[in-house]
């Protein structure tokens, strides 16, 4: 094993939770993946040959039940999207409506991102990662659970290309607040928005369940954009 696909960390920044599926996810889980899924034991992939054509590639980690993205993928279908989440509905529901939708920019894991990003997506390959609403783990406790760690960071630095971004958003200022410590700390990075600054939302970025759930309980929403430099 290189240095590259071993773990980067050790703790897990998810939990798996049991989730009912509908019919229609299960059904579209059985029919749908072998055009949409893709496996982690499959190894490194060539995202030209995986969607049939050259085009920016998105990768956004942990897509919850998918309509964001679902929503990118048909206004920006310019561009190829691949999908990571571990919860089974989520990814049922999303290949059920891309499916529908005749969405043929959309490419899915379900499996941990950390392990898909080591042993299946090459180096300097991404225009953009997108992480929207990770769990925040609020208790101190916990933080050490959140994603956004300097190790990770370094992980996916490789696998963006130069100038391509790290696009993060939260509901949870804490949280926010790491991550703009952490990459504004992170070698080989810069905010777009200016130096300690957070960015406006992007018009392209859906506003998801998440952030309207965290604004109905007075949050604020924070989104980050940092660019590979080198």
């Amino acid at each position: 094993m290189t240095e590259e696909q071993k773990p980067m960390r050790q703790v897990r920044s998810f939990v798996l939770r049991a989730g009912r599926m509908t019919e229609g996810q299960q059904r579209a889980l059985e029919e749908a993946w072998p055009q949409m899924g893709l496996e982690k034991a499959d190894g490194m992939i060539d995202p030209a040959a995986v969607f049939g054509r050259e085009a920016p590639l998105v990768l956004e980690i942990g897509f919850g039940m998918g309509d964001s993205l679902i929503q990118m993928a048909r206004q920006m279908p310019e561009k190829n999207y691949i999908g990571i989440e571990v919860h089974k509905p989520g990814v049922g529901r999303l290949l059920n409506n891309a499916r529908n939708e005749g969405l043929g920019n959309i490419r899915v894991y379900c499996d941990d991102a950390v392990e898909v990003l080591a042993q299946c997506i090459p180096d300097g390959s991404l225009d953009c990662l997108q992480l929207f609403f990770p769990d925040p783990w609020h208790k101190k406790r916990h933080h050490k659970r959140r994603i956004v760690q300097s190790a990770f960071v370094q992980a996916i630095r490789r696998k963006l290309k130069v100038g391509g971004q790290f696009h993060m958003a939260t509901d949870w200022e804490n949280y926010a607040e790491q991550m703009m410590e952490v990459m504004s700390a992170a070698e080989g990075f810069r905010n777009a928005a200016g130096p300690g600054a957070y960015s406006p939302q992007p018009d392209f970025r859906p506003v998801t369940k998440f952030q309207n759930r965290g604004e109905r309980l007075g949050h604020g929403v924070w989104d980050l954009i940092f660019e590979r430099t080198e």
